[in-house]
């Protein structure tokens, strides 16, 4: 049997079952079922979750009782269907600094971009999101600061967990390596099927690899957690650990995280929040290289695209290229 049967095969069986299951659902809440009473018990029963359930159920009586349309649909990363642009964002910005709160931002915007125009619920999620949601801001402010001078001092790296299903029919576990540099708040990621240590090591490279095709990086020290596969603080000899004696052999200092304490790491962990956010939490994939394309695009979008706060709106890019001697 051919891939393309098994899918099919598998299409079918899903409709028809909830297909079955919106037959049920309609006679107990009609109270015309021999067993079930409560729309609980139907449920529990069935073991389904009532959010997920209601989501396809009504999506099938949206569409006309369309039964492709209980069929999961593509999910696209949040980024590509965000409603309103980086430019509109900077304007609520400067209108917060001039006293305004979210109601007046919404009446000022409302003419000018009209259906467009954002609600006051996410103009308050962007002051949350960019840390000026309260008055006393600028005193906040003073205790922000940059903790490097320069651009490539020092870069944050770390793996971080998908989720299951991520890609479609396929269970298996995967992960993301991830560099990002303090200055210019750069990124590049690369895609794995493990966090061994021999793997991580060669992500990196190939990290270096790609961001070298943009700029001269000379790099001076990386900052990592305790985890096993970038070493140990407390090992006697290091040269036994590969990603330890790779940044031997670069002569690039390693400096550890405080223990339990991801805030010494706070960039890549804010950074986390928003790719979750951004691209991994809506997205579905057909294949690993679909994943591995979409990233890329990503990457793209984050560092020459996507404005900045800590940046003073630029991209990380045009930040960094306005440093690099001409």
């Amino acid at each position: 049997m051919t891939l393309k049967k098994i899918e099919d095969a598998v299409r079918k069986n899903y409709i028809w079952r909830y297909l079955a299951l919106f037959d049920e659902y309609e006679k107990v809440k009609k109270k015309e079922h021999e067993y079930y009473t409560k729309v609980k018990q139907f449920y529990e029963n069935n073991k389904i979750e009532k959010k997920t359930f209601l989501k396809y159920y009504n999506r099938y009586i949206e569409s006309g009782k369309d039964r492709e349309s209980i069929f999961p649909q593509k999910r696209w990363p949040r980024y590509k269907t965000r409603r309103i642009g980086l430019d509109i964002e900077k304007e609520i910005v400067e209108l917060r600094k001039l006293g305004n709160n979210k109601y007046e931002i919404h009446n000022i915007l409302k003419p000018k971009y009209k259906e467009r125009a954002p609600s006051s619920s996410w103009v308050y999620n962007v002051l949350k999101r960019n840390k000026i949601n309260k008055m006393n801001h600028e005193i906040k402010e003073e205790k922000q600061q940059i903790i490097t001078k320069k651009m490539w001092e020092l870069w944050h790296i770390d793996c971080h967990y998908l989720r299951r299903w991520i890609i479609k029919w396929d269970s298996k576990r995967y992960y993301l390596v991830w560099l990002i540099d303090d200055y210019t708040r750069i990124v590049e990621c690369q895609v794995t099927e493990d966090i061994k240590a021999l793997t991580v090591m060669f992500a990196w490279l190939r990290c270096i690899n790609l961001l070298n095709g943009y700029y001269w990086i000379k790099f001076e020290s990386i900052l990592s957690d305790n985890w096993v596969e970038f070493g140990s603080r407390q090992a006697k000899d290091k040269k036994n650990y590969p990603f330890e004696r790779m940044l031997m052999e670069l002569w690039i200092k390693h400096k550890y995280t405080r223990p339990h304490r991801p805030e010494t790491n706070g960039k890549i962990e804010r950074f986390w929040r928003i790719i979750e956010e951004d691209f991994l939490e809506w997205s579905e994939f057909k294949n690993i290289e679909e994943l591995k394309e979409e990233l890329m695009k990503y990457i793209y979008y984050y560092n020459n695209i996507r404005g900045h706060w800590s940046l003073e709106w630029q991209t990380p890019a045009n930040f960094a290229k306005n440093l690099l001697p001409n």
